[in-house]
């Protein structure tokens, strides 16, 4: 049908109701328009109006009459932008639309050729024409994005990157950057930094060193020592913030370091100052990790009786908490008041609790505690450590000064024994040796000696008794010399080879553990061997465990090359039972985000399936890594590293004696 037959000259601009218009059978776009793209446009029209006319044609019935509508050939797009305003109540349903009739062209051509023969605009035009309207125009982000119907962050992210280097973007336009590389330079707004680190990068780098480069010297908002100041603390300091647009950053990167150091130590020494003042210590001292050197011994808190107020506001809230347990027990979902009560009340009675240990009070007058950051950004406080110099009472108060040197030598955890001070508990015997030669004394020792061992290794309970004393003397009593038994304990600091490592469920639990063996140690030396000797079976063995566990090295280190001992450490392994998934999980902190994406994927493979690793092939490793914490955590899924080989082989009976100690030991 020609527009002749409507009365309307081929070619003619008309306006048509938006009501009267459809869309053309005859389209050649069959993938529908993005909820986006008709946004954007809708958006572009409200402010700028239609600024191409629609081309449509006279639908007709089946008979060739003229309905009265018109099918849209080109600008359905912009037709759906006018029903999505007509929804928002923006303009009417019969608002006039300018429309072009044309029905000399086939349709389905024309809708082909204004789809295939358009090209796009580079994107370098895009970011640097939207900077244009922000520079001289003056808009403003939300303005823009209003104007354009995209989002605040788009439009950033685009002033963002037609803030980058010219010479970078024309690199750009000639191909020889791509835009994940160009979007990494522009995280910074440098353009000496950005050309200069061009210059000296290897062929083609991956957007992810590019980025890592140009924050090389400075400090992610993840880091601890953010997480303890806290970001808006840090600004209100004059501290900036570099954010990266274009990847999760996590809240941004802070340029100021040295500023963020002085805001750490000196929070960290009013935190040390408060403890000070509230417990009484003679000294706290701040420290950004754990001083392992410190060389002072330690004293534990031991088990004290409440005081009679204590006791009753203890029964007064546990009381109430056990009421509120029996009135909830059923309920699908606690109230919000009922909830915050329970939080509370078990605040309370975790502190009530704490009172059932404390420290003795000479040991807190001259000793102190450090304050120590998290590998979380916590505060983590270490008590009871008293300074060589401290050792001894400042005055003599009329006593013998050196029957009080000898006194604070033998108490637990001195350093180190003065050479030639003779000890208040020395035996009769060792008053004869001195009116013997030294020749003869060790003669005679010699064959002592030959007879105890003989002794000894004829009586096993003995042996364990002895060994449990010489471990526990030299791991309890640094330097005390109190063990006969010359077996010395290697102790290997940990914390040293995994960053917080001590702060993790496991580690807590450890410490935990040797505290409580420590709060039990006499506080002579000379009186251990009666202590190991008159516990139990059963506890003497725990000691013993415990003492002999502490001195398990398994870290492997590229320099140390011990193929026996780990091959030993797998043994042990078997022997204890050890499942790693009891302390150890597959995080991007502790794996994820310290391998590359084909280590991530490949444990996702193997944790979860082929086709979770499929799903995850896609993103960047950020996101990828964060996706995989999710799927591996609840699988239990190990590095090989962390894995326990369990043999299939039935253990002889002495062999599974053996495994059973172990496993006994570890308890």
């Amino acid at each position: 049908m020609s527009a002749k037959s409507i009365g309307i000259p081929d070619g003619t601009e008309v306006r048509i109701p938006l009501g009267k218009l459809k869309k053309s059978p005859k389209n050649a776009r069959k993938t529908p328009h993005s909820e986006a793209a008709i946004q954007a446009l809708a958006a572009s029209i409200a402010v700028k109006g239609m600024l191409q006319n629609l081309v449509v044609e006279p639908e007709v019935d089946g008979e060739g009459a003229a309905t009265g509508f018109f099918c849209v050939t080109i600008g359905e797009g912009r037709r759906l932008a006018q029903l999505l305003r007509v929804k928002r109540k923006e303009i009417k349903k019969n608002e006039l639309i300018r429309c072009v009739i044309d029905t000399a062209n086939d349709p389905h051509e024309i809708s082909l050729d204004e789809n295939v023969t358009r090209e796009s605009m580079h994107p370098a035009d895009q970011f640097e024409a939207f900077k244009k309207l922000a520079d001289e125009r003056g808009f403003g982000v939300e303005e823009i994005a209003a104007r354009f119907g995209v989002t605040a962050h788009v439009v950033r992210q685009r002033l963002r990157l037609g803030a980058v280097s010219s010479k970078l973007v024309q690199l750009y336009r000639g191909g020889d950057l791509t835009l994940e590389q160009l979007m990494a330079f522009a995280i910074t707004d440098d353009h000496a930094r950005q050309e200069a680190l061009y210059e000296r990068l290897p062929f083609d780098p991956d957007a992810a060193t590019i980025r890592r480069l140009l924050t090389e010297t400075h400090v992610p908002a993840t880091d601890r020592r953010a997480r303890f100041v806290g970001l808006e603390a840090y600004a209100e300091a004059g501290g900036t913030v570099l954010r990266d647009l274009f990847t999760e950053d996590r809240g941004g990167y802070l340029e100021d370091v040295a500023l963020l150091d002085l805001l750490v130590t000196a929070r960290l020494g009013r935190e040390a100052d408060r403890l000070r003042a509230a417990e009484g210590w003679k000294w706290t001292e701040p420290y950004l990790d754990f001083p392992h050197a410190h060389g002072m011994r330690r004293t534990y808190p031991h088990p004290v009786e409440l005081s009679a107020e204590d006791q009753a506001a203890l029964e007064a809230v546990q009381s109430e908490f056990d009421r509120l347990t029996e009135q909830y027990q059923t309920a699908q979902e606690l109230p919000d008041e009922v909830d915050a009560r329970f939080g509370e009340l078990e605040t309370e009675i975790e502190r009530l609790e704490a009172k059932r240990q404390a420290y003795d009070p000479a040991d807190v007058a001259r000793g102190g505690a450090f304050v120590v950051l998290n590998h979380d950004g916590t505060v983590r406080v270490e008590r009871g450590f008293i300074r060589p110099e401290d050792e001894k009472p400042e005055g003599t108060n009329g006593q013998d000064g050196n029957a009080q040197a000898s006194e604070e030598e033998g108490e637990r955890g001195v350093e180190a024994a003065h050479d030639g001070e003779e000890e208040e508990s020395a035996s009769d015997e060792e008053d004869e040796d001195q009116r013997l030669s030294d020749t003869l004394v060790r003669d005679l020792t010699a064959h002592r000696t030959l007879g105890l061992r003989l002794n000894l290794s004829e009586q096993p309970e003995v042996a364990i008794v002895a060994v449990t004393h010489a471990l526990a003397a030299q791991i309890f009593y640094f330097g005390a010399n109190a063990h006969v038994v010359g077996i010395q304990p290697v102790k290997t600091d940990l914390a040293v080879h995994a960053a917080g490592i001590e702060d993790t469920a496991a580690g807590k639990a450890w410490s935990d553990r040797h505290a409580n063996w420590a709060r039990q140690m006499p506080k002579d030396p000379s009186g251990l061997w009666e202590f190991v000797a008159e516990l139990d079976h059963d506890s003497r063995m725990s000691l013993f465990a415990h003492c002999a566990a502490l001195t398990v090295n398994a870290v492997k280190l590229p320099f140390d090359r011990r193929p026996r001992a780990l091959v030993a450490a797998r043994h042990l392994a078997e022997a204890v039972g050890l499942d790693m998934t009891g302390y150890w999980r597959p995080t991007v902190g502790s794996y994820l985000g310290r391998v590359t994406k084909t280590g991530i994927l490949e444990a996702v493979r193997e944790g979860v399936s082929e086709e979770a690793a499929e799903r995850l092939s896609g993103m960047k490793k950020t996101e990828m890594a964060a996706a995989a914490e999710q799927l591996l955590v609840p699988t239990g899924w190990l590095p090989s590293l962390l894995r326990t080989v369990r043999t299939d082989q039935v253990a002889a009976p002495d062999e599974a004696q053996g495994s059973d100690f172990c496993s006994q030991a570890a308890e």
